[in-house]
C-alpha cells in the first residue's frame, strides 16, 4: 500500500501542481466534505452516509453542490463496508448501498473543501500531505465544538446557496481554532470499532450522530426534526 501523500492516484498525466491549479483558488459551484478514518470500512463510511442522510432529511435532497465522500489513511481499496456499520446505518434509516472503500490520495485532499477526521492522528496525516489542508481539516468532534460557538446569524442565508454557507462556516470555524480547546485530548477522538461487536458499533454511531447533528444544522440552516 502506498503511503499517504505519495501522489499515487493523480494519474492521467496530471501533476499535483496541475490538480491544485484546477481545484484550488478557482470559482466552483460545489463544496466537498471528505470524511477520513483508517480503513474506510467503519467510521468514515458511517459518517459519510449519515451526513448525506441528515442533509436530505433537512433539505429534501442532497444537492445544491454539496458532495460528501470518504477515504482511509490505510484504506481497504474496493472493500465493502463492515456489516455492523451497515446495520448501524440501517437503524438510522440511512442508505449503505453501493459503498466501496478508498485509500486516501492527494487528489482527495486537494479537491476537499472540508476534511473531517475520526482522530487527531488522522488529522495530522491529512495535514502532513500538504495542499494547504491545515485550515480546512478538523477532527469531527473538534469541528462540532467550533460550530456550536458560531452564531448562525453571522452565516449567509441558505437562499445564497449551501455552498456559500458551507464555505463561510469553515472560515469561521478555522478562525476560532486555538481559542476553543478540547477539555481533554480524548474529547476529539472517535474510536475505531473495527472487529468489535454490534453494541460498540452502535455506541460509535451514536457518537457520530451527536457530533454531526449541529454540523448539518449549521450547514443547512435547518434543525433536525423533533
Amino acid at each position: 500500500m502506498t503511503a499517504p501523500g505519495s501522489g499515487r492516484g493523480i494519474g492521467n498525466g496530471e501533476s499535483a501542481a496541475e490538480i491544485t491549479t484546477t481545484f484550488v483558488g478557482l470559482p466552483r459551484d460545489s463544496f466537498r466534505i471528505l470524511h477520513v478514518s483508517t480503513g474506510n470500512v467503519c467510521r468514515s463510511p458511517i459518517t459519510e452516509r449519515l451526513t448525506r442522510h441528515f442533509v436530505r432529511e433537512r433539505l429534501g435532497v442532497l444537492g445544491g453542490g454539496l458532495i460528501v465522500e470518504s477515504a482511509g489513511t490505510w484504506g481497504h481499496e474496493g472493500a465493502p463496508m463492515e456489516a455492523n456499520a451497515e446495520t448501524v446505518l440501517a437503524e438510522f434509516g440511512a442508505d449503505a448501498s453501493g459503498f466501496t472503500g478508498r485509500e486516501l490520495l492527494d487528489e482527495h485532499v486537494i479537491r476537499a473543501d472540508l476534511v473531517l477526521t475520526a482522530t487527531r492522528d488522522h488529522r495530522a496525516q491529512v495535514i502532513s500531505m500538504g495542499h494547504s489542508a491545515g485550515l480546512r481539516t478538523f477532527t469531527l468532534k473538534e469541528f462540532t465544538r467550533l460550530v456550536k460557538a458560531i452564531d448562525p446569524a453571522t452565516l449567509p442565508p441558505l437562499d445564497d446557496g449551501v455552498v456559500t454557507r458551507a464555505r463561510a462556516l469553515v472560515r469561521a470555524a478555522a478562525a476560532l481554532r486555538g481559542w476553543l480547546l478540547a477539555p481533554t485530548a480524548e474529547a476529539d477522538e472517535v474510536y475505531d470499532p473495527y472487529g468489535a461487536p454490534l453494541p460498540f458499533f452502535r455506541s460509535i454511531g451514536d457518537e457520530i450522530h451527536e457530533a454531526l447533528d449541529p454540523v448539518v444544522t449549521a450547514l443547512t440552516g435547518v434543525p433536525a426534526r423533533a
